[in-house]
């Protein structure tokens, strides 16, 4: 039992620092999930929009230091997201848009944001900066409210990312 019981913290240990779940994603694969559930695969702009998120996230030194931390962080993006199966006819442009954003590609409206919620959602917070609203997305900046001077989402905008 007491090997049963160390080899089991041992893999609880290594789950929780890859956030990946054991390690079994690749910073692709990560990146793809963020964008395939959270960009409803609507328009590359939205899944462009994602993935600089996910990258702001990434450099800022407050979220995990890796794609699959950043998306395997409880609570952050969408239940299951590190394991739900990805069906679809746009994993294609999915895949595409995931290898572009880690080849450095960004959404040039989303500057430092570093959040999103679904455009349809409205929320009474006073330190919402939006910056861009794309893919059924609403991308915001945290800010102090004296500096916050677009309190509600812009208009949707696509077709600005080059394909």
């Amino acid at each position: 039992m007491g090997k049963f019981r160390a080899g089991s913290l041992a893999l609880a240990a290594l789950v929780v620092l890859s956030g990946c779940g054991v390690g079994r994603h690749s910073e692709v694969e990560c990146m793809e999930r963020a964008m395939f559930f959270e960009s409803h695969r609507s328009s590359r702009d939205g899944m462009i929009a994602v993935g600089s998120v996910v990258m702001n996230r990434v450099q800022s030194g407050q979220y995990p230091r890796s794609v699959c931390g950043v998306v395997g962080q409880k609570n952050q993006f969408a239940p299951g997201i590190m394991s739900r199966r990805m069906n679809s006819k746009a994993m294609p442009d999915v895949r595409d848009a995931a290898r572009a954003v880690l080849r450095g590609e960004r959404h040039p409206l989303i500057g430092n944001a570093m959040f999103f919620h679904a455009a349809s959602h409205r929320f009474s917070y006073g330190n919402m900066h939006y910056v861009v609203t794309t893919g059924g997305n609403a991308f915001y900046e945290k800010r102090p409210r004296a500096l916050v001077t677009q309190p509600v989402p812009l208009r949707p905008i696509e077709n600005i990312t080059r394909r």
